[in-house]
């Protein structure tokens, strides 16, 4: 688990029973947000814990995600980039997209017989960390990512780091519909 200390901006790695440093904070400077690391939110039918925030520019602007936990124990990320809020969960490994970078904006991505067509092809950094994650974040690293959108509301993603990859599934929610149920 990776925390971030609110007293003095260390970024600490939490393994076991042993804790290593991860590096600094970040500097997250104020913006409008929706929720913060602390709140419960109703999203959709779900209920959120939200753990962490963590902020990547991506040159002309950045956008907010957080790791938040339903009350069943799933972890999902929700990002917030100019008002527009989606969720997703992580897919297993054994079901994501065979298929790799570069990608096109236009081509298309094939998952459990949807298809998607690639809307956003970026490189993202990460600038502050606020909070929990259940992966480790580093600020200063760099991310590509692609974003491939299908029925105007479910999106996936997957981002691009060396040799490693992660891709997400979710869907676009209303932000006027996200409801914080307790404030921190």
């Amino acid at each position: 688990m990776l925390v971030t200390c609110p007293s003095c901006g260390t970024t600490l790695f939490l393994k076991g029973d042993h804790i290593e440093q991860a590096g600094e904070q970040g500097v997250m400077h104020d913006a409008p947000l929706l929720f913060r690391a602390g709140d419960s939110i109703e999203l959709g039918r779900k209920t959120l814990q939200i753990l962490g925030h963590a902020r990547y520019s991506y040159g002309r602007g950045f956008w907010d995600e957080y790791c938040g936990v339903s009350q069943t124990g799933v972890t999902s990320w929700i990002s917030v980039d100019e008002g527009d809020v989606v969720e997703q969960t992580r897919i297993p490994a054994e079901q994501t997209p065979r298929a790799r970078p570069p990608f096109k904006p236009g081509e298309t991505l094939t998952l459990k017989d949807s298809t998607y067509t690639v809307t956003e092809v970026e490189q993202a950094e990460c600038i502050a960390l606020r909070g929990q994650f259940d992966e480790e974040l580093r600020v200063g690293e760099t991310y590509r990512f692609v974003n491939a959108s299908t029925d105007g509301f479910r999106l996936l993603s997957g981002e691009f780091w060396g040799e490693n990859e992660a891709w997400y599934e979710g869907r676009w929610h209303d932000p006027f519909g996200v409801k914080v149920l307790k404030q921190t």
